[in-house]
């Protein structure tokens, strides 16, 4: 049974990181989404509210599990005994980051390959940071995000006004 990490922050969830989830689901039999618990990041919500806004959005996709980690990526996966990371390349500027971190997990733990997967060219735009920056200033951010995601970020951002 092939099984791959889907890790990520996910602050929050788009559709781009959903069409990308979908995609890695059709070409492994098990994937656990993973929400990074990494503070250092300061992100606008708790792993917790991330988890909670990502199930309902991940419930109709089968084989996905979600939870939460912290710590070295590939401890995680060796944990969970999984053959891959999936990782999301919208643009050309991704590639450098995401590139860097594959060679240093495989060095890591060479047995755990990453595969890098291209969103649907709509969503190749979409990041998590311009979504947040959008809804900082009241922007619809509904083509981006699930309805759930989008009353938590105008909740969030109305709360800090």
């Amino acid at each position: 049974m092939r099984h791959c990490i889907y890790p990520g922050t996910f602050d929050p969830i788009t559709y781009g990181h959903l069409d990308v989830l979908a995609r890695a689901a059709r070409l492994f039999d098990r994937v656990t989404v993973a929400v990074a618990d990494n503070p250092g990041k300061e992100p606008l919500f708790t792993v917790e509210q991330r988890m909670e806004m990502l199930r309902p959005n991940i419930a109709g996709i089968p084989h996905v599990e979600l939870t939460k980690f912290e710590g070295l990526l590939v401890d995680f996966a060796r944990a969970h005994q999984a053959d891959a990371i999936i990782r999301g390349l919208r643009a050309l500027s991704d590639f450098e980051f995401e590139f860097n971190m594959a060679l240093m997990n495989r060095h890591l733990e060479p047995q755990l390959e990453t595969i890098f997967v291209m969103p649907n060219e709509q969503f190749s735009y979409t990041s998590s940071s311009l979504v947040k920056q959008v809804a900082r200033y009241g922007g619809d951010v509904g083509h981006f995000v699930p309805p759930n995601v989008a009353a938590e970020l105008k909740r969030a951002y109305a709360a800090r006004r």
